[in-house]
């Protein structure tokens, strides 16, 4: 759907109040230093009157709500706040104010932001914006009554003109949404041979450069990796997807590469997951669908470096010829792998992935995957881990998320970790058998396939799902690392 975007620096008027009927808005705290004759506009008594009502002293953390007495009834929901106020509360008090308006799905939605600076007025219309953007999405439903389409078509921003447009908030809201529709389709419907086909028709439309290494290219290249995960598949459908970027005014040697697990279903293969832990498996391939969304995004904003995005499609079956524990396999780059747990399937095909993307020597390497429980249960699901080769990037990688609000925490990845995964047969244990910091042991994993020590992030994507949404995203598939990686990359926060 394409929304389109009004701007006005001046306050609504009286007209303008009375011919829409949905509206946000956010006005500076404290209200008396922010309110004058010269910034009144219409209506303006009754919401501060309506805000005194339920006494709030305080800079608000949930909306107030109400109609206005207009012959729309226009109804208002509004925010008094801090300008220090983080990027993550600032996003998800913005999801909440457009939740008020989702039973009445509005064509336009009114924004106000008054009592600002420049720059923070439009932060407070950012947040507003992306709000509204992910909340107007269309997803993936498969019910037999006729769903109600989204209507909103137009959003009018009151108070500020920002001279971008606001290119990056679309841009981030448009791969947001392809990750998240991506990561909820079925897996009868999202199979590898079907994303493959999405992947080909996105492409197309981008005019991406796109190679697919099928399983019969992976047994040249010595992916044993990858293949030990695949071949328990009925069908040979799995392989790695390799999409490249180049925009015209790129800076040649200044490539960056997002890689992606792109496991469409996880059984957990021999190893099979009890029935809880299966439910939801078919969203496992989220972080190839981030990897795709964020080159989406760079896509729409002219990125002036080239990009790739390498994503590890296959499917984690049980069957007869299913990987088993006591396997030992080959990777690509000559490791010798011995396989303790076949639900450890992510670290596998990125293994291959990784070693194979990293030979293009490419100036950073982003991969994002839905790895492991440890994570989660080491930071819940309102952050997501991450780990890299350049530990002076911890405090940035933090920074990033802040400012983004998509949180993240680093992880440490000393060497001393390595002791938990010798093998006494092969070069390395897939993962150990005990439990605790398998998140740590699988980044350590990875980090071997990252060649010609290329600087390298991975993020281990615990905030990929959450019940009720997270900061601005209303839906429990978050498609979390997209507006991330986009902030990271377009300011340059690793120098």
């Amino acid at each position: 759907m394409k929304i389109k975007l009004q701007q006005k620096k001046t306050l609504p008027t009286k007209l303008n109040i009375n011919s829409i009927s949905n509206w946000l808005m956010i006005l500076a705290h404290p209200l008396d230093k922010t309110i004058s004759k010269e910034s009144k506009f219409p209506h303006q008594t009754q919401l501060l009157n309506r805000r005194s009502q339920l006494n709030l002293k305080k800079a608000d953390s949930e909306p107030v709500v109400m109609d206005l007495p207009n012959q729309n009834s226009s109804h208002v929901a509004f925010a008094a706040i801090e300008s220090s106020i983080s990027s993550f509360d600032l996003l998800t008090l913005a999801r909440k104010m457009v939740a008020e308006h989702s039973t009445s799905n509005p064509a336009q939605l009114g924004i106000v932001v008054s009592g600002f600076s420049d720059a923070d007025s439009e932060r407070m219309a950012e947040a507003l914006i992306s709000a509204a953007l992910a909340a107007s999405a269309t997803m993936p439903k498969f019910k037999s009554e006729k769903q109600t389409a989204f209507k909103l078509s137009k959003l009018s921003l009151f108070g500020l003109h920002a001279r971008h447009g606001f290119k990056q908030s679309f841009a981030t809201a448009e791969g947001n949404a392809l990750t998240r529709s991506l990561s909820m389709l079925p897996p009868n419907k999202l199979t590898p041979t079907e994303y493959l086909k999405e992947i080909k028709q996105i492409a197309r439309e981008n005019k991406w450069k796109l190679d697919f290494y099928d399983e019969a290219t992976l047994k040249k290249k010595k992916a044993g990796a990858f293949l030990a995960v695949s071949q328990g598949s009925p069908k040979a459908d799995a392989g790695i997807v390799r999409l490249r970027y180049t925009p015209k005014t790129a800076t040649q040697g200044k490539k960056v590469f997002l890689v992606g697990k792109g496991i469409c279903y996880d059984t957990g293969g021999t190893n099979l997951k009890p029935a809880n832990y299966m439910f939801g498996m078919h969203e496992d391939m989220q972080g190839s669908a981030v990897a795709l969304g964020t080159l989406l995004a760079l896509s729409k904003l002219n990125f002036n470096r080239p990009v790739e995005c390498w994503m590890a499609l296959a499917m984690n079956h049980i069957g007869p010829k299913a990987y088993k524990p006591n396997d030992v396999i080959t990777a690509s780059d000559g490791t010798t792998i011995e396989i303790v747990h076949t639900d450890a399937e992510g670290r596998m095909v990125l293994s291959d992935t990784l070693a194979l993307a990293s030979k293009e020597k490419p100036s950073l390497i982003l991969d994002y995957a839905t790895l492991t429980g440890a994570c989660m249960y080491s930071i819940g699901t309102s952050y997501s881990g991450v780990f890299t080769n350049k530990k002076e990037w911890h405090e940035d990688l933090i920074k990033a998320g802040e400012d983004s609000g998509e949180r993240v925490w680093p992880f440490p990845l000393d060497e001393d970790f390595d002791d938990m995964i010798k093998s006494d047969i092969a070069d390395v244990k897939q993962c150990s058998q005990e439990s605790g910091v398998d998140h740590i042991l699988a980044s350590r994993f990875l980090q071997r396939f990252v060649k010609y020590e290329t600087p390298w992030v991975h993020m281990d994507l615990s905030a990929s799902n959450r019940k009720g949404g997270l900061a601005h995203i209303p839906t429990d598939t978050i498609g979390f690392g997209v507006r991330y990686s986009v902030n990271l990359l377009l300011n340059n926060y690793l120098r």
